[in-house]
């Protein structure tokens, strides 16, 4: 492993993949792959025309990989007082979101024992939901590695079709796509929709249209 310190110029950066290639200064004939969990301790996320300085090791026999690298002219984060500070405030945002996706659940649960809706309906959630983690987990697997990503219009999907507390504790617990704002967007908006058509089947029209779907489906 060569530990030399070397700079170079970001010349292509994926800011939703969170990788890119840096173009060496030594004019090196192969560009160097960074990978976002390369740098440490930056304020800001890296963008086309930045300086890197970096360590660089060889894998696979020819491909080369960045690590401890940093944005040259960028401070560094928060101290670590501040980052405590945050950490705790995440840990809270996390119990809410918990709390959130567990009334959710809890309030399925409650339609069934007042017989608003059928059974199946609580399995269906609990299903969808931990496959929906499931994917933010692979997804955020395949971002660290830079292999093959899960597309966002699938986890909006999911979450539409009733994975969205599964995705929503995914989102916090796993650090993943909890910054995003335009996905966030997107999420919560699918959340309302979702929640928004299970409060309709509790309406007359809406109980007749599920109890009209589960028959064609038992049938």
């Amino acid at each position: 492993m060569d530990s030399n310190i070397n700079r170079g110029q970001l010349k292509r950066w994926n800011d939703n993949k969170g990788f890119g290639f840096i173009k060496p200064d030594n004019d090196s004939s192969k560009d160097v792959f960074l990978h976002i969990s390369a740098l440490k301790g930056m304020n800001r996320r890296p963008k086309v025309g930045d300086t890197i300085v970096y360590n660089v090791f060889t894998e696979n026999g020819d491909k080369q990989k960045a690590f401890n690298a940093r944005i040259d002219g960028v401070t560094q984060a928060r101290s670590a007082p501040a980052a405590r500070s945050n950490n705790q405030y995440k840990k809270g945002k996390v119990s809410y979101t918990v709390f959130l996706s567990i009334l959710f659940i809890a309030s399925v649960f409650l339609s069934i024992l007042t017989n608003h809706v059928p059974f199946l309906i609580l399995p269906f959630y609990l299903a969808v939901s931990v496959l929906t983690f499931i994917l933010y987990a692979v997804d955020k697997s395949a971002a660290k590695n830079g292999s093959w990503r899960t597309s966002e219009n699938t986890l909006h999907l999911f979450s539409l079709i009733g994975g969205w507390p599964g995705g929503l504790i995914a989102q916090q617990t796993l650090r993943h796509k909890s910054k995003k704002q335009p996905f966030r967007t997107v999420f919560w908006l699918t959340a309302l929709l979702n929640t928004g058509m299970f409060i309709w089947l509790h309406t007359p029209e809406g109980s007749t249209a599920l109890h009209l779907l589960m028959s064609s489906i038992v049938t």
